[in-house]
């Protein structure tokens, strides 16, 4: 029993922090989402509660293939994978495999990347759920201009006065596109705000010319553009400040209330003065004198955080700061692992037999490269090491040349060793002992041409194995590419088989035998680096050997040589 509440405990502490078990078996496929608060441009300081984040699904991070075909089978659930929450859809399109939906955040929290929430699908049986329901109650108009304006209490159903043109491929979805002509909408006889109230607006444009365009008239309040700067007026009072730029995505947010009217910029605060919310009309008016694209129009009435709307521009932006996704399967979210290996974990699941053969042979590859280098680098340094403190001594010496065997002993240095097989040739020469004859050239010769043959086999040991780099560095890439091609070559072979063109059947095949050239390469690189540190201490090696060796025999010759 103890074994068993040992083993459980071990197994829980290797299993990852994000795995969460699968909310419900019926659904097959999700998508994670994270919020990351404290990414570069976006650090918020506060926590934004009721935020209604934008979510883009595509066939990167979600499977349309097992989703329905209307997305009626699609549920959000909050980070602890228990909570449901709320959303809507302003798009599904499982042809072309893209869709948007608005998901209501309780709350996000700041400087942190551990904002997370699950996009389920592929459940055939599951009855449509999504609504009206992705804004908080605050949020009194968000129009989308797409096929279903959905998400708005004052403006759910009400279609705008004469014909909307849209951009079909707008921001998230559709967005209007405007051509000089007022877009008017026909609120209700209620006010959606009443004078003196607090408001917030925030709207994203495109605009072909930023010098003088009304993006919102709304009875006494006018948001507009002058110069390139963004201006809003009420009652003869002015606040104005910041800049949008031609034909790029900006989010322009206005909040009123207390007294102050505070502009925005894509989520940064520009400006800031008196005014007071002025009665608004039962007409809405947009993009009068503007001519590009506008795209989700949001009022809430209340006084949105400075935090709200920078995490409401970094989700809504076309470059989406603020939102990282990924796509999770059942089956590898139960075992532990989730998605947390991102785009890798997707390219070995689709790695062929051939590619693993490749890169498993690779593997072994680098492991001797890597064996290679570590010892021969360990090798080079200590020779270097052992030859200046040998010749320092070997240079220091005079009457004891022949005797430094004895008193300065360097066995890890080749030159020592050197020196050892020319102290054994004028041995056999009685060299130094009394009465010996002085040496002829012959001789020196003799001795030299010894300590030469020493010298030829000392270079091979210090070369040894570098052939195993060579063949790391030429090898390694070939046959990377070896792999890449045949695996290519069955992803087309099974494409064809099936008969299907569609880019996700291709992209992870592809993406899989790429990783073999990958790999090539990545045992190729290190060992390239690593054979020419190498062969330069070699080379610096077998240069101070043959030095050595003119060296010792000048100084035998001089000592010991016929006058």
């Amino acid at each position: 029993m103890m074994r068993k509440a040992l083993t459980a405990l071990v197994l829980s502490a290797l299993l990852p922090a994000t795995a969460h078990a699968w909310w419900n078996a019926d659904w097959s496929e999700r998508a994670r989402i994270t919020l990351n608060t404290s990414s570069q441009g976006l650090e918020t300081k506060e926590a934004a509660s009721g935020v209604a984040v934008a979510v883009r699904l595509h066939s990167g991070n979600f499977d349309f293939t097992a989703a329905k075909e209307d997305g009626s089978d699609l549920r959000v659930v909050a980070g602890d994978d228990k909570t449901p929450l709320k959303f809507s859809i302003e798009r599904f399109d499982s042809v072309n495999e893209l869709a948007v939906l608005w998901v209501q955040l309780p709350s996000v929290l700041p400087g942190s990347d551990k904002n997370q929430f699950y996009v389920y699908g592929g459940n055939a049986k599951a009855a449509a759920e999504g609504d009206a329901n992705g804004f908080d109650t605050a949020t009194v108009i968000a129009l989308h201009f797409s096929d279903k304006p959905a998400g708005a209490d004052q403006l759910g159903a009400v279609k705008p006065q004469g014909t909307l043109v849209t951009e079909p491929n707008g921001l998230l979805a559709a967005s209007a596109r405007l051509g000089g002509e007022s877009i008017v909408y026909a609120l209700s006889d209620k006010p959606v705000v009443d004078a003196g109230n607090q408001l917030t607006v925030s709207l994203w444009v495109k605009l072909d010319d930023v010098q003088r365009a009304t993006l919102l008239n709304w009875g006494g309040l006018t948001l507009s553009l002058n110069g390139g700067k963004v201006a809003v007026r009420a009652d003869k009072a002015e606040v104005s400040g910041g800049e949008v730029p031609v034909a790029r995505w900006t989010q322009v947010a206005l909040r009123l209330g207390l007294g102050k009217a505070t502009l925005f910029v894509n989520g940064a605060q520009v400006a800031q003065g008196d005014l007071a919310t002025p009665a608004l009309g039962s007409s809405l008016r947009l993009g009068e004198g503007a001519r590009g694209l506008m795209d989700e129009v949001q009022v809430a009435a209340t006084l949105r955080s400075a935090d709200w709307i920078a995490v409401a521009a970094g989700a809504q932006g076309a470059e989406s700061k603020l939102v990282a996704s990924a796509r999770e399967a059942k089956d590898s979210a139960e075992a532990g692992g989730g998605e947390s290996h991102g785009y890798m974990g997707v390219l070995v699941k689709n790695l062929t037999v051939d590619a693993w053969v490749v890169i498993v042979i690779l593997g072994i590859m680098f492991a001797i490269a890597c064996w290679v280098m570590v010892s021969k680098g360990l090798l080079v340094t200590q020779v270097a090491r052992a030859n200046r403190s040998f010749v320092l001594k070997f240079r220091e010496a005079n009457e004891e040349l022949l005797k430094l065997e004895t008193h300065a002993p360097h066995p890890q240095s080749p030159i020592y060793r050197l020196y050892q097989a020319g102290v054994r040739e004028l041995a056999k020469r009685k060299v130094g002992e009394a009465g010996a004859k002085p040496l002829s050239g012959a001789s020196l010769d003799a001795v030299k041409a010894s300590v030469d043959a020493d010298y030829v086999r000392e270079n091979a040991q210090l070369n040894s194995g570098m052939v195993l780099l060579t063949i790391a560095i030429s090898g390694g890439p070939f046959l990377g590419l070896l792999g890449t091609v045949v695996g290519v070559m069955i992803t087309f072979a099974a494409i064809a088989a099936a008969g299907d063109v569609n880019v996700n059947a291709i992209a992870p095949g592809i993406a899989a035998a790429l990783l073999a050239t990958v790999a090539g390469l990545g045992v190729a690189i290190p060992a390239l680096f690593g054979y020419n540190y190498l062969a330069a201490q070699i080379k610096n090696a077998t240069s101070d050997m043959q030095i050595f060796i003119d060296e010792f025999i000048t100084r035998v010759a001089e000592l010991y040589g016929a006058p």
